[in-house]
């Protein structure tokens, strides 16, 4: 039993994939959610379904995708699995009638999210894309003064900074991941390439909250600096609104956990620090409002960003109405500069982001 209070109408949720992600944030976000029902999940490994089944009892279990989809019941389909499968298993749901949330990256290449693009596009179904940092309250509160009060923007400063000791303070906060002995692998070993594998699932946070915050990045200029097994890019970000960002990701520096954002504006300021989500601690965000010349510190008691965002997939899901989730087009923009960012760094130019293609 659980004393969680639910709505009248829910949202079924059918989850595709029983691994890392799903195991350490869907599935009890889908679980505390008050609009959303953990209805099932599928996965190709038994014994992972029959460990989920005995921790979150879903109506349903399924080691078929195309038989889940295939569900009247459900309403709506999670998709937490490896990178290489988002782009294919999304289209799968689009073309089966069900709304998405998909993890982030979006996809691997260009080319295939477009293609996804245009499949939503025909389709008018919901597709949102997991960037959950939005659903950080504290981030909320900046982007309220960011769009109600501040006006023009001067400039922005965005920092992703993981650092050495990620693995061992997140190991004591998310649930042991379980492994099964069959589950689904992409082909090759995705972390070999760390520039890739650093930038699709970094960067990916990283420019998604620079847009969010800042409106269209039209042009990137890039650094990138290896060190010691360390990564650093910095980026010069310029806006479609007429300004300019800095913008820093960083993998690993040797110190605690460092992100956060300042933004300078016509009727006031804004500084952030935000903390390793798995703490589910909202970010601290002073702001200096000039029109009482006064600093404003909102306290964000809840940090449980990801069953935020269930909660905001689902309201889109049952009123329609767009909430403050990623779009699939907006992360079409987020591949898309991060591409623009790589290929900056490989030719020593400016590019534009609307330029790019191939593999990310």
């Amino acid at each position: 039993m659980t004393n969680i209070k639910k709505e009248d109408k829910l949202v079924k949720i059918g989850v595709l994939g029983a691994g890392q992600i799903s195991q350490a944030a869907h599935f009890d976000s889908i679980r505390r959610s008050s609009n959303a029902e953990l209805y099932a999940i599928c996965d190709l490994d038994e014994f992972l379904l029959n460990e989920m089944d005995a921790i979150y009892h879903p109506a349903r279990l399924y080691r078929d995708y195309d038989e889940m989809l295939a569900d009247p019941a459900i309403d709506a389909i999670v998709i937490g699995i490896a990178d290489n499968f988002h782009v294919p298993m999304t289209i799968k749901a689009v073309q089966a009638g069900k709304p998405v949330l998909v993890e982030k990256p979006l996809g691997m290449s260009i080319e295939e999210v477009e293609e996804l693009g245009e499949y939503v596009k025909n389709s008018n179904l919901h597709v949102q894309v997991g960037n959950m940092k939005r659903f950080d309250p504290g981030i909320e509160a900046a982007k309220d003064f960011i769009d109600q009060e501040m006006g023009e923007m001067l400039a922005l400063k965005a920092w992703y900074c993981d650092n050495t000791y990620r693995y061992t303070t997140t190991d004591n906060v998310q649930p042991v991941i379980l492994e099964g002995p069959n589950a689904k692998k992409p082909a090759g070993n995705p972390k070999a390439d760390k520039r890739r594998y650093y930038m699709r699932g970094h960067g990916s946070h990283l420019f998604d909250t620079a847009r969010y915050l800042g409106g269209n990045i039209i042009a990137v200029t890039a650094w990138l600096t290896e060190k010691y097994g360390s990564y650093s890019w910095f980026v010069t970000a310029e806006y479609e609104n007429g300004f300019v960002g800095q913008l820093d990701l960083t993998l690993q520096v040797r110190m605690d956990w460092h992100e956060g954002f300042e933004v300078y504006g016509e009727h006031g300021s804004i500084i952030a620090k935000t903390y390793n989500p798995w703490f589910f601690k909202g970010s601290d965000v002073e702001i200096f409002k000039a029109s009482d010349d006064s600093y404003h510190r909102p306290v964000a008691a809840d940090g449980h960003f990801y069953r935020r965002q269930i909660e905001d997939f689902a309201r889109t899901v049952l009123t329609g109405e767009k909430g403050r989730g990623a779009t699939v087009f907006d992360g079409i923009e987020t591949m898309k500069i991060m591409q623009a960012v790589q290929k900056s760094v490989e030719i020593g130019q400016k590019v534009r982001v609307d330029s790019v293609s191939g593999d990310l």
